[in-house]
């Protein structure tokens, strides 16, 4: 019988497109006032909005409080155990 793999767990919790505190967050990829890429366990996470902050980041326990208006979030999925492609290509996959 296959083992799948233990995946940890990803929540998103969003309040009133204004703050938003999320787990399972692996690494942050790029973070501007405009846009914020976060590698997840569950796949890349795009969030736009306007006067985006991270409040908190603690990388070792998975988690990320954001602040801002958050106009959307969109995940492409990537396998973050594959570790050979360059970023553009795991974006663009």
């Amino acid at each position: 019988m296959e083992e799948k793999p233990l995946q940890k767990v990803h929540k998103v919790m969003l309040s009133n497109r204004r703050s938003g505190v999320l787990n399972g967050v692996i690494d942050v990829l790029s973070f501007d006032v405009g846009e914020i890429l976060l590698e997840t366990e569950q796949g890349m996470l795009m969030i736009k909005g306007s006067d985006l902050h991270v409040n908190r980041l603690n990388l070792e326990k998975g988690e990320i409080d954001l602040e801002g208006r958050i106009d959307s979030m969109a995940y492409s999925d990537v396998n973050p155990a594959k570790t050979t492609a360059t970023f553009l290509g795991r974006l663009f996959r």
